[in-house]
């Protein structure tokens, strides 16, 4: 019989939630570069998509435990620590729940929202079968952009556009050095310039931008030079550790969109970024 503490952490490494502030922070900078608007709804905004996120990864191990069977037998389902089924009804629910929150907001929020659930569960359904599947995760996070800046009840801008796929390329490279995480086959550069996309846009896009801001800039490209110098080096990279940081750095990159920061708003994306390195301590990113 699994005791109350070990199935909490099943649930938890089911749900990725090492992951969560990156969602959090994705949610923040396309609510603000779309103008803001009402914190309780911002607030639901982060709920709704907590659920559709935490859903999806639960469906992503359902969708793959013949594959984890064989490969992954660490992983929940194959290990024993839950039953299939049970992955597959708590998933579902927590999409439909998701879902159902964001409706809340407003009928294109509604759609949209439907948008992102459709690519979700379509990435889940196939990634383990399709070279292109990183770009279905890009598609995911770049939904949520929009999904976030639909919440405000104003007309989506170009930040939101920009910024949002300069995410989108950033989640394709760290995808694809993903794929090589088991250790198999060469790790190839190519992927590595994706991740520079959001330092090409906050140039592009917004130029005209604060002290704060342009820290942001640095300090994004510095993380991303801390995670590639194995790369670099004669030394074999940990593809999983620089997977890992990579995924922290999702919020370096949120923080760095805005063109204005205040201190307060540095200190909520740097404790983001802090706690997302903090949660991998103890639950797989990956």
């Amino acid at each position: 019989m699994t005791t109350p503490a070990p199935r909490l952490r099943t649930l938890l490494v089911l749900g990725r939630i090492s992951n969560l502030p990156t969602v959090w922070s994705n949610c923040l900078a396309a609510w603000l570069l779309n103008g803001g608007g009402n914190w309780a709804a911002f607030m639901v905004l982060c709920v709704g998509a907590t659920l559709l996120y935490v859903g999806g990864m639960f469906l992503n191990d359902a969708f793959d435990a013949d594959f984890d069977r064989e490969f992954r037998r660490e992983r929940p389902i194959p290990s024993g620590q839950i039953a299939e089924r049970d992955v597959w009804w708590i998933g579902g629910l927590l999409i439909f729940f998701g879902w159902q929150l964001l409706f809340a907001l407003g009928n294109t929020v509604a759609l949209l929202a439907l948008a992102l659930v459709t690519a979700i569960v379509l990435y889940d359904a196939v990634h383990k079968h399709i070279e292109g599947a990183p770009f279905l995760m890009a598609a995911c996070r770049f939904l949520l952009y929009v999904v976030a800046g639909a919440a405000t009840l104003h007309p989506v801008n170009e930040s939101v556009f920009w910024h949002g796929l300069a995410l989108a390329a950033y989640v394709v490279g760290l995808s694809f050095l993903a794929r090589k995480e088991g250790g198999h086959g060469s790790v190839s550069a190519w992927p590595m310039l994706f991740l520079a996309a959001p330092l090409a846009a906050n140039v592009a896009v917004d130029p005209s931008r604060g002290v704060l801001s342009w820290l942001a800039v640095v300090a994004l490209l510095a993380w991303l030079g801390w995670c590639l110098r194995e790369f670099a080096s004669r030394v074999k990279p940990n593809v999983g550790r620089t997977v890992a940081a990579l995924l922290a750095g999702i919020v370096l990159v949120d923080c760095s969109a805005l063109p204005q920061l205040t201190m307060g708003l540095a200190a909520t994306f740097l404790g983001l970024f802090l706690f997302a390195l903090l949660l991998q301590r103890t639950i797989p990113a990956t």
